[in-house]
């Protein structure tokens, strides 16, 4: 589609198999690619600040191992293209093994966190705040995080998609501290041993500097901070009906039993499909 491109009801639908189009302009965030990731009016080529490369480390063996091991393997994942190959053989028999993402149960790319990162679309939040816990809740997907204020962690045994956060002030600055990751929720690669650091300083009016330093021994050989505004914002979060529009589960489904059908016959047949 071309950027804000006014809409056209007496449009005629396009051919058969030809493209529908996709997001224009409105509805991408521009700021991503410019404010987020400005800080101290510095436009930065990382939000990467430690390794000083602004680069991710190395994985380490084992991770690399395990990553290889995974490959062509059909396995439920909110990251599913560093994860699982999507086209392995079998990815498409369930829709329980398509990723969390597709399935509308979490933000794609980590817009829910933790770490909580930037992405295409739909990267407003609403931070409610009580003595006892804050909430985060995220436009995409309305993932709402729980922070526990003050309290220690929840039994090892206790996993969640979102980890186990808890939180505490360091003068002006909110600090929480995640553990307790599920296998399924694997970020960049992630193990379960995953721990991230959040770091949350208002800077002014209108922004809070979001830090977050992650640590996980098995996957990466150092820990690695990053760091990125949330800038503050007048217009409203909008209700993210996923679910009710999302059509592509049925359509991926049904063109998976359409193909397996047609290579059925093709094998009855003699022929290749």
């Amino acid at each position: 589609m071309q950027a804000n491109t006014a809409s056209r009801a007496e449009r005629t639908a396009p051919p058969v198999g030809g493209n529908v189009g996709g997001y224009n302009n409105f509805w991408i965030d521009r700021e991503r690619g410019t404010d987020v990731i400005t800080v101290d009016g510095q436009l930065r080529t990382s939000l990467i600040v430690d390794p000083p490369n602004g680069r991710i480390p190395p994985m380490t063996a084992a991770a690399q191992t395990r990553a290889a091991s995974r490959r062509g393997v059909v396995r439920p994942t909110s990251d599913a293209p560093e994860e699982v190959s999507t086209t392995a053989v079998g990815a498409f028999d369930d829709v329980e093994l398509r990723p969390l993402g597709e399935r509308c149960l979490l933000g794609f790319g980590s817009t829910s966190g933790p770490p909580a990162l930037p992405v295409l679309y739909n990267n407003h939040k609403q931070i409610v705040q009580t003595p006892q816990y804050i909430m985060i809740l995220n436009e995409m997907v309305h993932d709402a995080r729980i922070i526990r204020m003050n309290q220690p962690h929840l039994p090892s045994h206790m996993r969640f998609w979102m980890g186990d956060s808890i939180g505490r002030w360091e003068g002006g600055t909110l600090v929480v501290d995640t553990t307790n990751f599920t296998g399924k929720t694997r970020f960049r690669g992630s193990s379960q041993s995953l721990h991230v650091v959040e770091r949350f300083r208002r800077v002014d009016d209108k922004t809070i500097l979001y830090q977050f330093t992650v640590e996980d021994p098995d996957t990466w050989t150092r820990p690695w901070t990053a760091e990125y505004p949330w800038n503050a914002s007048d217009e409203m979060l909008y209700e993210y009906a996923c679910h009710e529009g999302n059509y592509a589960l049925q359509g991926i489904l049904g063109g998976e039993r359409l193909l397996d059908h047609e290579a059925a016959e093709a094998k009855k047949s003699g022929s290749r499909p």
